[in-house]
Protein backbone atom coordinates (compact mmCIF):
# COMPACT_ATOMS: atom_id res chain seq x y z
CA UNK A 1 0.00 0.00 0.00
CA UNK A 2 1.47 3.18 -1.14
CA UNK A 3 1.95 5.41 2.39
CA UNK A 4 2.15 9.56 1.50
CA UNK A 5 5.37 10.86 1.87
CA UNK A 6 5.39 13.30 4.90
CA UNK A 7 7.06 16.02 2.63
CA UNK A 8 4.13 15.67 0.50
CA UNK A 9 2.14 18.61 2.12
CA UNK A 10 5.02 20.85 2.85
CA UNK A 11 5.80 20.79 -1.22
CA UNK A 12 2.43 21.49 -1.76
CA UNK A 13 2.51 24.49 0.67
CA UNK A 14 5.37 25.43 -0.82
CA UNK A 15 4.07 25.12 -4.37
CA UNK A 16 1.17 27.40 -3.20
CA UNK A 17 3.75 29.77 -1.94
CA UNK A 18 5.28 30.22 -5.06
CA UNK A 19 1.84 30.71 -6.96
CA UNK A 20 0.52 33.33 -5.11
CA UNK A 21 4.32 34.83 -5.20
CA UNK A 22 3.90 34.74 -8.94
CA UNK A 23 0.23 36.11 -9.07
CA UNK A 24 1.90 39.25 -6.72
CA UNK A 25 4.73 39.99 -8.89
CA UNK A 26 2.15 39.95 -11.68
CA UNK A 27 0.27 41.91 -9.96
CA UNK A 28 3.10 44.38 -8.92
CA UNK A 29 3.95 44.62 -12.53
CA UNK A 30 0.95 45.22 -14.57
CA UNK A 31 0.20 47.98 -12.03
CA UNK A 32 3.77 49.19 -12.63
CA UNK A 33 3.35 49.03 -16.03
CA UNK A 34 -0.25 50.78 -16.06
CA UNK A 35 1.27 53.86 -14.11
CA UNK A 36 4.25 53.74 -16.28
CA UNK A 37 2.79 53.21 -19.91
CA UNK A 38 2.65 56.82 -20.33
CA UNK A 39 6.22 58.77 -20.46
CA UNK A 40 4.98 62.35 -20.95
CA UNK A 41 2.00 63.00 -17.60
CA UNK A 42 0.66 60.68 -15.42
CA UNK A 43 -2.16 61.31 -13.50
CA UNK A 44 -2.72 60.41 -9.72
CA UNK A 45 -6.20 61.23 -8.77
CA UNK A 46 -10.10 61.03 -10.21
CA UNK A 47 -10.52 64.62 -11.24
CA UNK A 48 -14.35 65.66 -11.34
CA UNK A 49 -16.04 69.49 -11.09
CA UNK A 50 -14.54 71.55 -8.51
CA UNK A 51 -10.85 70.05 -8.76
CA UNK A 52 -8.12 72.53 -9.45
CA UNK A 53 -4.32 72.48 -10.53
CA UNK A 54 -1.63 71.48 -12.85
CA UNK A 55 -3.25 68.33 -13.18
CA UNK A 56 -6.95 69.81 -14.47
CA UNK A 57 -5.07 71.90 -16.70
CA UNK A 58 -3.13 69.09 -18.66
CA UNK A 59 -6.62 67.59 -18.60
CA UNK A 60 -7.86 70.33 -20.08
CA UNK A 61 -5.59 70.59 -22.91
CA UNK A 62 -6.10 67.02 -24.20
CA UNK A 63 -10.17 67.55 -24.15
CA UNK A 64 -10.19 71.13 -25.65
CA UNK A 65 -11.08 69.82 -28.95
CA UNK A 66 -14.66 68.65 -27.13
CA UNK A 67 -16.33 72.07 -26.20
CA UNK A 68 -19.50 71.67 -28.62
CA UNK A 69 -20.38 73.83 -31.50
CA UNK A 70 -18.87 76.89 -31.39
CA UNK A 71 -17.16 76.75 -27.93
CA UNK A 72 -13.78 77.35 -26.71
CA UNK A 73 -12.58 75.63 -23.38
CA UNK A 74 -11.02 77.45 -21.06
CA UNK A 75 -7.47 76.24 -20.31
CA UNK A 76 -6.96 77.37 -16.95
CA UNK A 77 -6.61 74.72 -14.62
CA UNK A 78 -10.18 75.15 -12.76
CA UNK A 79 -12.67 71.89 -13.29
CA UNK A 80 -15.80 73.78 -14.17
CA UNK A 81 -19.06 73.17 -16.08
CA UNK A 82 -17.22 73.48 -19.26
CA UNK A 83 -14.60 70.81 -18.58
CA UNK A 84 -16.52 68.23 -17.57
CA UNK A 85 -18.74 69.28 -20.57
CA UNK A 86 -16.06 68.73 -22.66
CA UNK A 87 -15.15 65.77 -20.50
CA UNK A 88 -18.06 63.90 -21.29
CA UNK A 89 -18.09 64.27 -24.93
CA UNK A 90 -14.86 63.29 -25.42
CA UNK A 91 -15.22 59.73 -23.35
CA UNK A 92 -18.47 59.86 -25.46
CA UNK A 93 -16.46 60.25 -28.84
CA UNK A 94 -14.09 56.97 -27.52
CA UNK A 95 -16.88 54.54 -26.16
CA UNK A 96 -16.47 55.38 -22.76
CA UNK A 97 -19.18 56.46 -19.78
CA UNK A 98 -19.54 59.67 -20.18
CA UNK A 99 -20.08 60.80 -16.53
CA UNK A 100 -17.88 64.00 -17.08
CA UNK A 101 -15.91 62.71 -14.52
CA UNK A 102 -11.92 61.97 -15.34
CA UNK A 103 -10.55 58.64 -13.27
CA UNK A 104 -8.67 55.53 -14.99
CA UNK A 105 -10.64 55.02 -18.41
CA UNK A 106 -10.47 58.27 -19.10
CA UNK A 107 -6.86 58.81 -18.58
CA UNK A 108 -6.42 55.45 -20.09
CA UNK A 109 -7.69 56.55 -23.38
CA UNK A 110 -5.54 59.82 -23.24
CA UNK A 111 -2.42 57.50 -22.65
CA UNK A 112 -3.16 55.33 -25.39
CA UNK A 113 -3.71 58.63 -27.65
CA UNK A 114 -0.39 60.77 -26.81
CA UNK A 115 3.25 60.25 -27.36
CA UNK A 116 6.37 60.45 -24.64
CA UNK A 117 6.58 64.26 -25.48
CA UNK A 118 2.65 65.10 -25.18
CA UNK A 119 1.88 65.36 -28.92
CA UNK A 120 -1.11 63.10 -29.85
CA UNK A 121 -0.17 60.11 -31.67
CA UNK A 122 -1.45 61.46 -35.27
CA UNK A 123 0.59 64.64 -35.15
CA UNK A 124 3.96 66.08 -34.05
CA UNK A 125 6.14 68.89 -33.34
CA UNK A 126 7.62 68.80 -36.10
CA UNK A 127 4.85 68.67 -38.46
CA UNK A 128 3.55 71.26 -36.43
CA UNK A 129 6.62 73.12 -37.13
CA UNK A 130 8.71 73.49 -40.91
CA UNK A 131 10.44 77.08 -40.05
CA UNK A 132 13.32 76.18 -37.76
CA UNK A 133 13.77 73.87 -34.36
CA UNK A 134 13.56 76.22 -31.54
CA UNK A 135 9.92 78.02 -31.95
CA UNK A 136 11.96 81.01 -31.65
CA UNK A 137 11.60 84.57 -33.43
CA UNK A 138 7.71 84.72 -33.97
CA UNK A 139 5.25 86.87 -32.00
CA UNK A 140 5.49 85.45 -28.84
CA UNK A 141 8.70 83.47 -26.62
CA UNK A 142 9.79 79.97 -28.07
CA UNK A 143 7.91 78.17 -25.11
CA UNK A 144 4.47 79.63 -25.87
CA UNK A 145 4.46 79.07 -29.54
CA UNK A 146 5.52 75.30 -28.89
CA UNK A 147 3.16 75.40 -25.81
CA UNK A 148 0.37 76.48 -28.42
CA UNK A 149 1.11 74.17 -31.02
CA UNK A 150 0.47 71.60 -28.37
CA UNK A 151 -2.85 72.81 -27.68
CA UNK A 152 -3.55 72.73 -31.50
CA UNK A 153 -2.89 69.64 -32.31
CA UNK A 154 -5.16 67.89 -29.62
CA UNK A 155 -8.23 69.86 -31.10
CA UNK A 156 -6.87 68.45 -34.74
CA UNK A 157 -6.97 65.37 -33.15
CA UNK A 158 -10.18 65.82 -31.68
CA UNK A 159 -11.13 67.18 -35.70
CA UNK A 160 -9.23 63.91 -36.93
CA UNK A 161 -11.46 61.57 -34.34
CA UNK A 162 -15.07 63.17 -35.68
CA UNK A 163 -13.80 62.74 -39.11
CA UNK A 164 -13.56 58.98 -39.19
CA UNK A 165 -10.14 59.00 -38.47
CA UNK A 166 -8.71 59.74 -41.51
CA UNK A 167 -5.47 61.25 -41.94
CA UNK A 168 -5.42 65.11 -41.76
CA UNK A 169 -2.44 67.17 -43.52
CA UNK A 170 -0.96 70.08 -42.07
CA UNK A 171 0.24 72.23 -44.85
CA UNK A 172 1.67 75.12 -42.39
CA UNK A 173 2.11 75.81 -38.98
CA UNK A 174 3.95 77.95 -36.84
CA UNK A 175 6.33 80.50 -38.51
CA UNK A 176 8.90 82.90 -37.26
CA UNK A 177 9.08 86.52 -38.57
CA UNK A 178 11.22 85.68 -40.70
CA UNK A 179 9.42 82.29 -42.44
CA UNK A 180 6.18 84.39 -42.50
CA UNK A 181 7.60 86.92 -44.51
CA UNK A 182 9.04 84.33 -47.24
CA UNK A 183 5.60 83.10 -47.89
CA UNK A 184 3.63 86.81 -47.77
CA UNK A 185 2.15 85.57 -44.29
CA UNK A 186 -0.13 88.51 -43.14
CA UNK A 187 1.71 90.85 -40.43
CA UNK A 188 -0.43 89.91 -37.92
CA UNK A 189 -0.86 85.86 -38.79
CA UNK A 190 -1.63 83.76 -36.26
CA UNK A 191 1.11 81.68 -37.55
CA UNK A 192 3.62 83.82 -35.32
CA UNK A 193 1.87 82.67 -32.36
CA UNK A 194 1.79 79.24 -32.96
CA UNK A 195 -1.56 78.04 -32.44
CA UNK A 196 -2.57 78.39 -36.24
CA UNK A 197 -2.48 75.72 -38.52
CA UNK A 198 -3.34 75.33 -42.95
CA UNK A 199 -4.84 72.37 -43.24
CA UNK A 200 -4.99 70.57 -46.71
CA UNK A 201 -7.28 68.63 -48.62
CA UNK A 202 -6.55 65.07 -48.62
CA UNK A 203 -9.74 62.02 -47.70
CA UNK A 204 -11.54 65.24 -46.69
CA UNK A 205 -12.79 68.56 -48.85
CA UNK A 206 -11.71 71.70 -47.15
CA UNK A 207 -14.79 72.75 -46.67
CA UNK A 208 -16.18 69.83 -44.47
CA UNK A 209 -12.58 70.62 -42.65
CA UNK A 210 -14.05 73.59 -42.15
CA UNK A 211 -17.51 72.57 -41.30
CA UNK A 212 -16.40 70.36 -38.75
CA UNK A 213 -13.75 72.34 -37.08
CA UNK A 214 -16.48 74.43 -35.90
CA UNK A 215 -17.19 71.77 -33.07
CA UNK A 216 -13.79 71.70 -31.71
CA UNK A 217 -12.72 74.80 -30.42
CA UNK A 218 -11.30 76.74 -32.83
CA UNK A 219 -12.12 80.77 -32.61
CA UNK A 220 -10.10 81.46 -36.55
CA UNK A 221 -11.66 79.34 -39.07
CA UNK A 222 -10.45 80.63 -43.02
CA UNK A 223 -11.59 78.72 -45.87
CA UNK A 224 -12.56 78.41 -49.96
CA UNK A 225 -14.02 81.65 -50.29
CA UNK A 226 -12.01 83.34 -48.23
CA UNK A 227 -9.14 85.60 -50.07
CA UNK A 228 -6.18 83.63 -50.30
CA UNK A 229 -7.57 80.46 -49.05
CA UNK A 230 -8.88 78.59 -51.97
CA UNK A 231 -6.29 75.88 -51.76
CA UNK A 232 -6.50 75.57 -47.65
CA UNK A 233 -8.39 75.52 -44.54
CA UNK A 234 -6.82 77.43 -41.78
CA UNK A 235 -7.64 77.05 -38.30
CA UNK A 236 -6.53 78.89 -34.86
CA UNK A 237 -7.29 80.04 -31.40
CA UNK A 238 -7.15 83.66 -31.52
CA UNK A 239 -9.13 85.65 -28.71
CA UNK A 240 -12.32 86.56 -30.72
CA UNK A 241 -14.23 84.15 -32.81
CA UNK A 242 -14.06 84.72 -36.91
CA UNK A 243 -15.26 82.26 -39.00
CA UNK A 244 -14.89 82.99 -42.82
CA UNK A 245 -15.24 80.06 -45.83
CA UNK A 246 -17.97 81.57 -47.95
CA UNK A 247 -17.57 79.07 -50.48
CA UNK A 248 -18.58 75.94 -47.55
CA UNK A 249 -21.38 78.27 -46.26
CA UNK A 250 -19.24 79.57 -43.14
Amino acid sequence: MFRRSPSFPPLRLLLSIVMIMTASLTGVMATAGAAQADGCYTWSRTLSQGTSGADVTALQVRVAGYPGYGGVLAIDGDYGPGTAAAVKRFQSAYGLAADGVAGPATFSKIYALQDDDCTPIHFTYAELNTCNTTWAGGAVSAATAKSNALRTMWKLEALRHALGDQSIRVTSGFRSQACNAAVGGASSSRHLYGDAADLGSGPHSLCLLAQQARNHGFNGILGPGYPGHSDHTHVDHRDGRFWSASGCGI
